[in-house]
């Protein structure tokens, strides 16, 4: 029985066709990329107004080229340039014969952070305008770590720091012994005493400088701690003059130096080694926040960066990421890693959006009588605490029905980010261009997921032309 192949012929020469859509189907990505940036309206990109040099590159190319790229799992500029030659559709994208190398798209992507932040907002105005993103509604929160472009291994602690200066201090000691000896006998064969010193002087003064910005950090991490502090210490007094008994444990006052295992890196000194994956293991990384949407789109609607480590104060600065204009919050979503009585008080204060979060971490293990319908609880009395109130809201039927919505949500999205497009490490460096790449990582999610929603919607009926929405 003789087995029948396709022929292969790689001896004919081959032509690409007149028209290189005639290689991307009417509904790929690229098309609605193209077609959708071009429809929104952004101002601010970075060119050369002089018109002096080589001829420059469209920004909306430009940025189309990256959206399609980050949301393809293409984040490195060599990559991206590589994708001009080797992607039918990035190719298409640039019109064929445009390669921009990869310093111009490290460039433009460095020049152009807040374009991104107005393309972030426009897309989302857009969603709305397509109908599969609603104005009003509630939002789900949650941090993820991701790695920084430094090895953990280029940090020393605030304890290691001091160490390291005083052994410094002990080996120029003794070169300048060496030196002064160095008239009555050589000095030994291949030492260079001046080298020596000065190169233990300038690790000296990079430790000097660790331990100042560890403990610049420290003081004001600790004002803000002690307002904290006082502002507790004062409630309590003021109930035991009311005679009411307080309520918790005693705060107690911060520290008045730095922890000893407080950590610096000298290759990008604003990340932190944080806890990683079910910490088991640590990582030089940045916590990368997100406000998604909880009624339906899954869209990104508020993304952040934070160099802190826990999650504790970043409800409110979470939820301020959601533009207003994009969505009025009334509901928000958050782990137990969010809760603290302070910031649901602050978030829900002045008729604020109501908070669903977890007092302290649930088992997914279901029980018999969690499949069983139950009624809901009492409600708690008006004295109650806020975790006492908050432990009610979640048990109610519609509390746990809410909340179900945020490993619905969030969740997902990170895992779409990290192991479909494969973002799981910063390029930049710094805080400031870190949140710049999240961004950019995060618009081309939305551009992603959105093309999914309206095709699922089928809102252009065949194919895929977003100028026939207009």
């Amino acid at each position: 029985m003789s087995t029948h192949y396709v022929n292969i012929d790689r001896e004919t020469p081959m032509l690409l066709p007149p028209d290189l859509r005639d290689w991307l189907p009417e509904n790929h990505l690229a098309h609605f990329i193209l077609d959708a940036v071009t429809l929104l309206p952004i101002q601010g990109f970075r060119v050369n107004l002089r018109g002096s040099g080589s001829d420059q590159y469209p920004p909306s190319m430009m940025l189309s080229l990256l959206i399609y790229c980050y949301a393809t799992g293409r984040m490195g500029s060599r990559q991206i340039e590589a994708a001009t030659y080797t992607d039918v559709a990035a190719r298409y994208i640039c019109g064929g014969s445009a390669h921009p190398d990869h310093d111009t798209i490290c460039e433009f992507r460095r020049q152009n952070g807040k374009v991104f932040e107005e393309s972030f907002v426009k897309v989302l105005a857009y969603a709305q305008e397509l109908g599969v993103l609603k104005k009003r509604g509630g939002v789900s929160v949650d941090g993820t770590k991701i790695q920084a472009n430094a090895s953990k291994h280029a940090a020393v602690s605030y304890q290691r720091a001091g160490e390291l200066i005083e052994q410094c201090e002990r080996e120029v000691k003794e070169l300048m012994a060496q030196a002064e000896a160095a008239d009555r006998s050589p000095v030994p064969e291949g030492l260079k005493v001046p080298e020596e010193i000065a190169r233990r002087q300038a690790r000296k003064a990079k430790l000097e400088t660790a331990r100042q910005v560890i403990e610049a950090r420290f003081e004001e991490r600790r004002k803000a701690q002690q307002a904290d502090y006082e502002a507790k210490m004062a409630e309590r007094e003021k109930r035991r003059k009311e005679g009411k008994p307080p309520r918790g444990r005693e705060p107690q006052a911060p520290p008045e130096r730095p922890e000893d295992k407080a950590q610096y890196n000298f290759t990008d000194p604003e990340s932190r080694i944080m806890k990683a994956g079910n910490g088991d293991h640590f990582e030089q990384a940045y916590n990368a926040q997100a406000a998604v949407d909880t009624e339906g789109s899954q869209l990104v609607l508020g993304a952040r960066v934070t160099e802190e480590c826990n999650d504790k104060e970043q409800l409110g600065a979470s939820i301020k990421s959601v533009n207003t204009s994009v969505r009025e919050v009334t509901e928000v979503l958050a782990d137990s890693g969010f809760f603290s009585d302070e910031v649901v008080r602050e978030v829900e204060a002045d008729g604020g959006p109501v908070v669903y979060a977890a007092v302290e971490k649930q088992g997914h293990h279901r029980t018999v009588a969690d499949l069983i319908p139950q009624p809901d609880p009492p409600a708690p009395t008006a004295s109650a605490s806020v975790a006492e109130t908050m432990r009610h809201r979640l048990r109610t039927a519609a509390g746990k029905a809410k909340y179900a919505l945020r490993k619905q949500t969030v969740e997902p999205v990170f895992g779409i980010i990290k192991a479909v497009m494969g973002f799981r490490r910063f390029l930049l460096r710094g805080k400031t261009k870190v949140t710049l790449e999240w961004n950019l990582v995060t618009l081309a999610y939305n551009f992603k997921r959105l093309f999914r929603l309206v095709q699922r919607t089928s809102v252009f009926g065949q194919g895929w032309i977003v100028k026939s929405a207009t």
